[in-house]
Formats: structure tokens, C-alpha cells, sequence
């Protein structure tokens, strides 16, 4: 009876909150949506600055307990998670050109050669481990709790979400797309160049640094937030392992030289790291010609984490659904024949990766990492190289066996000796 009269009174003090707080909130909402139809002027002349801290210290106010987790891996651009925010001008999928420059002032490319210890020391094996713990769900996080579960003709998607005691919520989600082939696909996410035709919120790329052996890059994004936040930028490392046909890749935001404005404010903490696999379809065929993309996302973005949540909530399928027909043009525009953009390129560099290694992260044993995919004339020309000694041993041995002597015998030892150098030298 206790507890009966216990929900029994706070379902009462409940009821009276609501009435007081629901004239509150539908006014706020009001004027949120007045906010975004009339923007007036002198509103673009207040310091953004100035509201994003008001934001931040109201959300250190209402919820004292977290705390952010700088060592913790960065996320950021909600690849599939952008937050639903009105936009004044809309971006079309139709266009068949993949080249498309953005819509804004783009930044000028200025890309440079990444070392051999820098490319190392920006997305390294270690990232690899914990995205593939991630996919395999062994990382050690807590319990994902499903989110939603939506889908079209052409694509399904599951999402989840769970909160750590240190640092922002991370989510996880299950894109499948019908008729989409890995490698497709994987060029599709890395595309800045056509990522605005459906992500309406970067306003901004540029390759800062490169390296044309790991397909490891150094990414500066400017994606654009509500008129009342200032924008923001990202510094991102990026790289690609590849597995069978299963491809993990990673974006996070790195320590960097590039310096820090006012505008657009730096956002640090983030990561959003996919694995893009074959799976087969759900029209029943048994053939592997769907593609599921598993990602994975978390960053700080300077806004309190129950608000972001709340965004996440309300635009996730307004956002994600904009993602299927982006790359169904993106199909057409490579079928049509249009040159890549620099970061397609990159993203055809990837490091191959041992599945038996893969699998021994899990179990704890020691086994060799990777090895950089090889071009296939190159491979040709090796192979042709290796054969080289095959042909001098044999030769050698024909002339040997004529100069010595003539019995069957002799000569049968001399070409039983050069057959075993011979496969001593193709492994050379």
C-alpha cells in the first residue's frame, strides 16, 4: 500500500507540473519556430560566442554530475545523427554531377604529404582494435538501448544509444541498403565533395595533410548549426583497413597545428568510425547484394548532452532518411562517368588486414597487422620477378647435365636438385 500511495501522489505532483510547465514550453516552442522563419538582422550581428557559453553553463547547472572525458575517443559530424535543425535553402540529391562544389565558400585545397612517423601517430592499429571490438561488441561499454527501427523499400535502419559515467552519449546504428556494394558505398561516406548533396550541415572541407601509401588523411570540416549556435569545426584523421570485402573506417578528431578561431568554434571530442560489409538481401534471393553499414558516433559539440539527445531524438529519421537517396545519385553520377574527387581516391588506399589477426584482438594472441593493398600490375610485375631465378637454375641445369655426362642417371640427380632450388627460389 505504501508504494501504491507513493505513485499515487507523485502522479499528482506530476499532473500539477504539467500544467504549469506545458504553457512554458509551448511558448518556447513557439518562438523557436517564429526564430527560424524570421531571422532579424541584428541577430546576426550578436556574438555567437557569447550564447553558446550561456548554453554550456546552463547545462553544467541542470546536470552537474557529467563530467567530459577528454582521453575518451572523439566523434563528431554526425554522419547519420545530424541533428534536424531547419535549414533556409535545401540541397538536391538529383544532380548527376559528383564533382559538385559546395554551396558556401569552400576552403581553399592546400593538402601536403603526411611522414612516415606522422600517418602513424594519426590513425594507428590501435583504432583499428577498438572499432572492431566495437562491431563485435566487446569493447567493454555498457548495454546499447534500442532507439528506433524505420524503414523504406530500399533500406533498413536500427539505431541505439547508451551513455558512459564519463564523456557524451555514444550511438550505434544498422544501415542496410539494397543493391550497394561495399566498395561503393565506402567511396559514397568519404566523398566531402558530394557529402553535401544529402548532409546539409557541412559547409566546408578541405584535406589538410596526406599519404598516398596508408590512405591516411587529415580532414577540416565546417558543418553548420542553428542561427542561434556558431558553426563548427572539426580536425579529423582519417583511414581505411580492409578484410574481405569488410571495410572499417575510422574518422576521429586528432591533435592538429592548425590554429583556433573564434568562429567557427573547435570541437575536439569526436568519433565516428564505420564498418561497411556485404549482407545478404532481404528479398529473400540468398545473394549478397545488400551492404550494411554499422556506425559508430559520439562527440562534444559545446552543447549540453540532454539537449543534444533531445535533437538526436527528434531529427534522427528526418536525417537519415536523406541518406538513401543520396546514394542512389551518387550511383548515377559514377555511372555517368564523372571524375573522383580527391577524397573518393583516398578512399580506394586501404590497408589489408589478416582476418586471423582480427580475430586474435579478441582472444589475446600475437599475430602479424597488415600489409598495404598492392596494385594488381604490380603484383603481375612482382610475380615475374620472382620467376627470374626459376628460369636461371633450369638453364643451368640443362647445360650442366649436357657438359658432365651423359647417363640417364647423372642426369636425372642434376634436374632433381635444380627442381628443388627452383621452388627455393620462387618464395625469394
Amino acid at each position: 500500500m505504501g508504494l501504491m500511495e507513493a505513485f499515487s501522489v507523485g502522479g499528482g505532483l506530476v499532473m500539477e507540473i504539467m500544467l504549469v510547465i506545458t504553457p512554458i514550453w509551448t511558448a518556447f516552442l513557439l518562438g523557436l519556430v517564429i526564430g527560424w522563419t524570421w531571422c532579424p538582422k541584428w541577430w546576426k550581428n550578436l556574438d555567437k560566442n557569447t550564447f553558446d557559453s550561456f548554453i554550456s553553463k546552463i547545462g553544467e547547472f541542470s546536470a552537474p554530475s557529467y563530467s567530459t572525458s577528454k582521453g575518451f575517443p572523439s566523434i563528431q559530424s554526425f554522419t547519420q545523427f545530424n541533428l534536424k535543425f531547419p535549414s533556409s535553402s535545401s540541397q538536391s540529391t538529383g544532380d548527376d554531377s559528383i564533382s559538385a562544389n559546395n554551396q558556401t565558400s569552400a576552403l581553399q585545397p592546400s593538402s601536403s604529404k603526411l611522414k612516415g612517423g606522422e600517418e602513424h601517430n594519426v590513425v594507428n592499429e590501435g583504432d583499428l582494435e577498438h572499432i572492431y571490438k566495437l562491431v563485435e561488441e566487446k569493447d567493454g561499454g555498457p548495454s546499447w538501448i534500442q532507439m528506433m527501427d524505420r524503414s523504406t523499400p530500399t533500406m533498413n535502419y536500427r539505431a541505439w544509444r547508451r551513455d558512459p559515467e564519463t564523456g557524451p552519449p555514444q550511438y550505434r546504428s544498422s544501415t542496410i541498403f539494397e543493391d550497394a556494394t561495399p566498395e561503393m558505398v565506402r567511396d559514397f561516406f568519404w566523398d566531402d565533395d558530394f557529402r553535401p548533396k544529402w548532409d546539409n550541415m557541412l559547409i566546408q572541407s578541405q584535406i589538410l595533410e596526406e599519404s598516398q601509401t596508408t590512405g591516411t588523411m587529415i580532414v577540416q570540416w565546417v558543418r553548420k548549426f542553428p542561427f542561434f549556435c556558431s558553426d563548427r569545426e572539426y580536425i579529423i584523421g582519417r583511414r581505411i583497413w580492409e578484410s574481405e570485402r569488410t571495410y572499417y573506417c575510422v574518422t576521429k578528431g586528432v591533435p592538429n597545428s592548425v590554429p583556433r578561431k573564434d568562429k567557427p568554434r573547435r570541437v575536439d571530442l569526436y568519433y565516428s568510425s564505420w564498418c561497411i560489409r556485404p549482407v545478404e538481401s532481404r528479398k529473400g534471393t540468398g545473394e549478397m547484394t545488400a551492404c550494411e553499414v554499422l556506425l559508430f558516433h559520439h562527440e562534444d559539440m559545446g552543447i549540453p548532452w540532454e539537449i543534444a539527445k533531445l535533437g538526436v531524438r527528434q531529427g534522427m529519421w528526418g536525417a537519415v532518411k536523406k541518406i538513401d537517396p543520396g546514394l542512389r545519385a551518387y550511383y548515377k553520377a559514377r555511372a555517368a562517368g564523372g571524375p573522383l574527387s580527391p577524397a573518393a581516391s583516398m578512399a580506394q588506399i586501404n590497408t589489408k588486414v589478416n582476418p586471423n589477426y582480427l580475430k586474435s584482438l579478441l582472444t589475446g594472441d600475437s599475430l602479424s597487422v597488415t600489409e598495404v593493398v598492392v596494385p594488381p600490375e604490380e603484383k603481375q610485375q612482382g610475380g615475374m620477378n620472382m620467376n627470374v631465378p626459376k628460369v636461371l637454375i633450369f638453364s643451368g641445369a640443362v647445360a650442366l647435365a649436357c657438359s658432365l655426362d651423359r647417363g640417364l642417371l647423372t642426369k636425372a640427380v642434376i634436374f632433381g636438385v635444380a627442381r628443388k632450388l627452383g621452388r627455393i627460389g620462387g618464395k625469394l
